[in-house]
């Protein structure tokens, strides 16, 4: 008979860990349960891909068998049904057992436990076939919560050796097995490789065996609780003793440990989003002023002298002068306000007051962020707080960038019509200063144990300058440094996407380091790790290449709260003031390297990308010794203070949030690679020429979506991009193609990067590529002429394409040398080939007739004496030409597109020209652009397409 209890009878006593085994047998029947129905009824179908089947791939992936087939897809559901019981009480039991007074973790942990459940059920029972979104909305939430899921567990573990030991075992198995689960997805899907699916398949059955099992574990921890089922009306006598807590907390004191095993606090963390969103506001300005200054050189083709709001960030100079500093300080609020002028200026339509709104507020958010440090100089708490949300700012505009195709959403040159949320924005920020600016600074400098330092701040001011222009330069972006290493296909390096998410990962890894380990951050050993990194960066390409990039990421954010930390130490006026000019010195350096035609002493600076990165390294190395010395000179460490931890815990969710927004984003971003072209039945190769200045469109404008609707609209198959390299400064470090691609379905091909010190050029192809080389042609006197060869699969038949850019009227002999090059590198091939180019010469003169000549074997799309043409350029050889039109850009660019129409399979043919009813109707230009024409884009000098026989 049952025992009994004073206040019921006990019907029955379930003891906990048979919940846990419940769970488990069950989750692992409903996945075990479909493999082997799948296997047996549909073997070669769920074996099957988008590339190859039996017997080159002969196991299944998880999401192939627990589909849409009966009745595999049933034996999963019903299983996972049933699984549901035994995981709320699962979830509901951890909380019992690690629930502690005025701790938050635990209710965080229960909520996540819960959230994992329901998303569990969604993406079970809406399948990609019901609507594919959502299963991947509640896929990738359930896989984002896993890991805080993982982290919390452990480190609410109680006392329990064999239990966090496998805890941490499996906890660590399932995120290593995440490594190579992409690594193989990509040699799946990128490359095509047979087999490689399989192997994919093998690591997501790991990752389901290891997510099981981690929750098993709690088996071992749940012995000691039961569930007692009573009747509260019966008379009988019992034991209501609720199960003692025997368990101590553990690994309290490592870094993990004083992240989460802190009180949480709204209020602080509320005061934390709101600092890393002024970081956030500061670094999306600074940002988005490059790309404002940029504009106007462009169209002077020379010096404008609105090149002079670079030195806008200068403005902590006035902190030198005692009165004003006082002012500032006890103002902070609005000198706050002020920098707000950044986020209003895109509602300024005229280009030259819309540069004045930003380089303003830039003005202002240099002195702001300067005298905030300065005053928290005694404060080492707080002034961590700050360096924090500083970096983890940068880390959320890179973040932001990320999600929106590398253009951040409060830029003055996006607006709603091209994609931004400025409105959003500026009231986001309204709000973070009205909360930051709640407590006032304090620039005393009494607080016991702060000394103040002594000596030279100029060290000091060179490492601060080193480090923000690193960060600017490199980690502004997540692209930037996978488009220093590429080098065409096959793909042998990272991609944008997702492993712009490794550079996410580096930077809140050094971060980490920085505030966890500041001896080692300050440290000579990882100052040449750095050093290294920087080096490999610029020397190599691909893999080697990024991976100097990732250490040199994660010193530069290591680095950062020593760095900022020691400059806060000196007078402000000239230590921030230093700083910030250098700042400037290496962007205008790091701009000349490639625009040395355009700037006085340019040539002194011709290709000299290595020396920019040297002095980096050499400011920053500075700034260590400078801190270095500093602290061998203080007199005793500063106090411990109480509130530090808890406060930096609040920071490093922020850090954790930003991590798994970041892989979310590479998860929906991911390239599908199921490009079609538009008129498959005709073996028709719709191919276009376009200048896009850089992306910025004549307002003043990013340009990309207006771009992309008239692609879309011409129904291009292959698309040439020129001046199309933006990942500078000075250009927002941004990728163009990157919307492109994903909105219009290409594989892209982003010619030679911004280490190469051109102006760049971009191949964009619904056709796979299958091989593609970067060329620099020869230019002993002007601009590096950059150039694509490149080899596209169409429609089975392999055909070369050229993308290329000639150099300036004022460099003849380049260009004769160039027209030499590219003419053999053309006649090289004896596949059909086009030639999508600026070429700078007239029809039928010159250099035009190396261009279309016996040595490369090229014809000219339309050999009339076109009056209008000088730049833009399709030749061609081994197609068929069938059309050629030319649109006018509207206000987008200062060029027109050229497109031309080619048939696969079928000889040159002849010049006779014909009417558009003996065409075909695949190969009809879109009747949309006749006339007048849509949004400022017509067909034009010959008022219609042309068509050949």
């Amino acid at each position: 008979m049952a025992p009994k209890h004073k206040d019921g009878d006990v019907v029955a006593v379930i003891p906990g860990q048979y919940i846990s085994w419940l769970h488990t047998v069950v989750a692992y029947a409903a996945f075990l349960g479909a493999l082997i129905v799948g296997i047996a009824l549909h073997y070669e179908k769920i074996v099957q891909n988008e590339h190859f089947g039996y017997p080159i791939e002969w196991f299944p992936s998880v999401s192939a068998t627990i589909g849409d087939r009966y009745p595999e897809r049933s034996v999963f559901q019903v299983f996972i049904a049933i699984t549901s019981g035994p995981r709320f009480l699962l979830v509901l039991l951890w909380y019992v057992l690690t629930a502690r007074p005025n701790q938050t973790l635990p209710k965080f942990i229960l909520g996540v436990g819960i959230f994992r459940t329901f998303t569990c059920g969604g993406w079970t029972y809406v399948t990609s076939t019901d609507d594919h979104d959502w299963h991947d909305i509640f896929m990738i939430s359930y896989l984002v919560a896993t890991l805080p899921w993982t982290l919390g567990c452990i480190a609410l573990s109680p006392n329990n050796p064999k239990a966090i030991y496998y805890r941490k075992v499996f906890g660590g198995a399932f995120f290593a097995t995440l490594v190579p689960l992409v690594y193989f997805f990509i040699q799946h899907k990128v490359h095509k490789v047979p087999g490689a699916y399989t192997i994919y398949a093998f690591f997501e059955w790991s990752l389901v065996l290891l997510d099981v099992a981690f929750d098993a574990v709690t088996a071992l921890d749940f012995n000691s609780l039961e569930l007692v089922v009573k009747d509260i009306k019966g008379t009988s006598k019992g034991n209501n003793q609720r199960v003692a807590d025997k368990l101590a907390e553990t690994e309290k004191d490592k870094p993990v440990g004083q992240i989460f095993a802190t009180t949480y606090s709204k209020g602080d963390m509320l005061d934390a989003l709101a600092d890393v969103y002024l970081g956030f506001t500061f670094w999306s300005v600074l940002t988005g002023l490059g790309l404002l200054i940029w504009y106007f050189p462009l169209w002077h083709m020379g010096i404008s002298g609105y090149e002079a709001f670079v030195m806008a960030p200068i403005s902590p100079f006035l902190l030198g002068i005692s009165s004003l500093r006082r002012t500032i300080v006890h103002n902070i609020r609005i000198v706050h306000f002020l920098s707000l002028s950044g986020l209003v200026a895109f509602l300024i339509p005229t280009p030259e007051y819309r540069l004045f709104a930003v380089g303003f507020s830039i003005f202002m958010s240099a002195l702001a962020w300067s005298a905030t440090w300065w005053s928290e100089r005694a404060q080492p708490a707080r002034l961590e707080a700050r360096i924090s949300a500083f970096t983890l700012g940068l880390l959320t505009s890179s973040v932001a960038k990320y999600a929106c195709q590398t253009n951040n959403p409060i830029w003055p040159a996006v607006h709603a019509e091209n994609g931004g949320w400025n409105y959003t924005g500026l009231i986001l920020a309204v709000v973070a200063i009205l909360r930051v600016t709640r407590k006032p600074l304090d620039p005393r400098g009494d607080v016991p144990g702060y000394k103040a330092v002594t000596g030279s701040s100029f060290p000091a001011a060179l490492g601060f300058s080193g480090l923000l222009f690193g960060m600017h330069s490199l980690l502004s972006d997540s692209s930037t440094m996978i488009s220093w290493v590429w080098e065409g296909f096959p793909i042998r390096g990272p991609i944008a996407v997702p492993h712009g998410n490794y550079t996410f990962l580096a930077m809140g890894f050094g971060l980490l380091i920085g505030i966890y380990y500041p001896v080692f951050a300050r440290s000579w050993t990882f100052y040449g790790i750095g050093a290294l990194g920087a080096a490999f960066l610029t020397a190599f390409s691909h893999w080697s290449g990024f991976y100097g990039g990732l250490a040199l990421a994660t010193y530069l954010m290591a680095a950062a709260p020593v760095l900022i930390g020691n400059a806060a130490r000196y007078p402000p006026g000239r230590t921030f003031f230093t700083g910030f000019m250098f700042y400037n010195i290496l962007v205008l350096a790091h701009v000349w390297v490639v625009a040395y035609a355009f700037v006085p002493g340019g040539p002194l600076m011709r290709e000299h990308t290595d020396w920019v990165m040297t002095a980096m390294m050499i400011f920053i190395g500075c700034g260590i010794f400078s801190a270095t010395a500093s602290e061998t000179k203080r007199s005793k460490p500063a106090p411990a203070n109480p509130y530090a931890r808890k406060q930096r815990s609040h920071y490093i969710y922020i850090l954790i949030g930003l991590q798994l927004l970041g892989a979310s984003i590479s998860y929906l971003r991911f390239p599908t690679y199921d490009y079609t072209p538009y008129h498959a039945p005709e073996k028709s190769v719709t191919a276009g020429i376009w200048t896009t200045h850089f992306g910025l469109d004549n307002p003043m404008w990013t340009s990309e979506r207006r771009i992309g609707a008239l692609v879309k609209e011409m129904e291009l198959d292959v698309l040439g991009l020129l001046e199309s390299d933006t990942q500078r400064i000075i250009m927002g470090n941004r990728d163009s193609t990157q919307y492109l691609a994903e909105e219009l379905g290409m594989y892209v091909d982003y010619g030679p990067g911004p280490n190469k010190h051109t102006w760049g050029c971009a191949l964009l192809s619904k056709f796979p590529i299958v091989n593609s080389t970067h060329h620099l042609l020869p230019s002993p006197v002007g601009e590096l002429a950059p150039a694509i060869h490149a080899t596209l699969d169409a429609y089975g038949e392999m055909i070369d394409v050229f993308v290329f850019h000639s150099g300036q009227e004022e460099d003849p002999e380049d260009r004769r040398l160039q027209s030499e090059y590219l003419a053999d590198l053309m006649g090289s091939t004896s596949r059909p080939s086009i030639l999508l180019s600026y070429l700078v010469t007239k029809t039928g003169q010159g250099n035009y007739n190396t261009y279309v000549s016996e040595r490369s074997g090229m014809r000219d799309i339309d050999p009339s004496d076109d009056w209008d043409r000088w730049c833009e350029y399709i030749l061609y050889k081994g197609l068929r030409r069938s059309g050629y039109a030319r649109v006018s850009r509207g206000t987008i660019t200062d060029t027109e597109l050229q497109v031309g129409k080619f048939v696969v399979g079928q000889p040159e043919g002849g010049n006779e020209q014909i009417p558009e009813d003996q065409v075909p109707e695949g190969l009809r230009f879109p009747a949309m652009f006749r006339g007048e024409g849509v949004r400022g884009h017509r067909y034009h000098v010959f008022d219609e397409p042309r068509y050949y026989a």
